[in-house]
């Protein structure tokens, strides 16, 4: 089996999820995020584009009900025993097939925590799903409980965390030489994902966002390569990703003479990002980190060019995102713990003069001061 962790790794995590689902009182769970199932099993796929759902029973017996397709994907990169196959065909309904094997399982009329809150969880199959359940136990939305347990990182996910986060390092280090005037986006991007991929890594969950002149002010990434000009700004975000565990960066490159609005946004983003490095910490919130976020922000008269979120919580997540549930926005409850990798970013966005700044960086929280896992700074890039 081609598993990352030990067996052990893997029964005491299935160990913590039944002890958590004795808590809220659950008989099972029905898995469709793949990210869960990844983590509790070591299954990897992406084939969870159709339906396919791992059942969880409280006493930690396991059966996945997937394709034909992810059958032997299953038996060799997981530790599940039993695989039911549900069968390709005209009018197919995968949600009578898992209704019959929760029948079979013996949970009729019990209490199943169900996983909505997911891109392995289509509208069409809810909808097959709640269709066939209705009547059959007490449904429970469980969207969070395996993505809470996620938070805390174990050692040996943080060696993966800290492998990851050296190959955004590399990344960055492969792009600096080719930001300059007359350099393609092209040539840089892929150096960037060639070097991770040199560096053994994997795909990332999500593109890198890569975008220059009046895209640098975009957080998502589109289609279509620029070269940059003489004075032009760039801005880049990438993640390592290290069995499928991702550390994510992000920086507002600036290519020939900074303007004094880009030197003034980045003076924000620092002192901001520094501040935020004296709450990282436990004993304060994900919604604590917002605010100092949004504070020093709007101070500065920067209410109208910042987000409403400035990071969120990294992992080993799946297409189509590399962002976990946890994001630091206004009011979030989450309490920070030691063992998080958490992605703090400054993102400001000046649509009125044309200026683009950000900076970002992943850390691991400790029981004191946030430790930064990249071996670059925070210092403004120009080339």
């Amino acid at each position: 089996m081609a598993l990352h962790f030990a067996a052990e790794e893997y029964a005491a995590r299935l160990a913590r999820l039944t002890a958590r689902m004795q808590e809220e009182k659950l008989d099972a769970l029905l898995l469709f995020a793949q990210e869960s199932m990844y983590w509790l099993t070591g299954y990897d796929t992406f084939g969870y584009c159709f339906f396919q759902t791992l059942v969880v029973k409280k006493d930690g017996s396991m059966v996945l009900l997937t394709r034909s397709a992810d059958l032997r994907q299953a038996r060799h990169t997981s530790n599940i025993e039993r695989i039911e196959i549900w069968v390709d065909r005209v009018n197919a309904d995968p949600a009578m097939d898992l209704k019959n094997l929760l029948s079979e399982l013996d949970l009729l009329g019990c209490r199943i925590g169900v996983e909505y809150d997911t891109h392995g969880m289509t509208g069409r199959t809810a909808r097959l799903l709640d269709h066939q359940l209705a009547n059959f136990g007490e449904m429970i939305d469980a969207s969070l409980l395996v993505s809470r347990l996620r938070l805390i990182k174990s050692p040996a996910e943080i060696a993966y965390v800290e492998k990851a986060a050296s190959l955004a390092d590399d990344a960055l280090e492969a792009a600096l030489p080719l930001i300059r005037p007359g350099g393609s986006e092209a040539d840089i991007l892929a150096a960037m994902q060639g070097a991770i991929f040199a560096g053994g890594g994997d795909y990332p969950a999500n593109e890198f966002i890569i975008g220059s002149g009046a895209d640098a002010l975009l957080c998502r990434y589109k289609s279509g390569r620029r070269t940059l000009d003489a004075n032009d700004q760039l801005t880049l975000e990438w993640a390592g990703v290290s069995a499928h565990y991702h550390a994510a960066m992000m920086r507002t490159v600036v290519i020939g003479e900074p303007s004094n609005r880009h030197r003034e946004l980045y003076s924000a983003c620092r002192e901001t990002i520094q501040a935020i490095e004296m709450v990282l910490r436990p004993g304060n919130t994900f919604g604590t980190v917002f605010d100092v976020h949004a504070r020093i922000m709007d101070e500065r008269g920067l209410a109208r060019h910042r987000l409403n979120a400035c990071g969120y919580s990294l992992g080993a997540p799946f297409s189509p995102s590399w962002m976990e549930h946890q994001m630091f926005h206004v009011g979030n409850p989450q309490e920070i713990e030691s063992d998080m990798s958490l992605f703090v970013h400054m993102i400001i966005m000046d649509s009125d003069t044309g200026t683009a700044m950000t900076l970002g960086q992943t850390y691991l929280t400790t029981p004191d001061t946030p430790r930064a896992l990249s071996r670059y700074g925070l210092d403004f890039i120009s080339a």
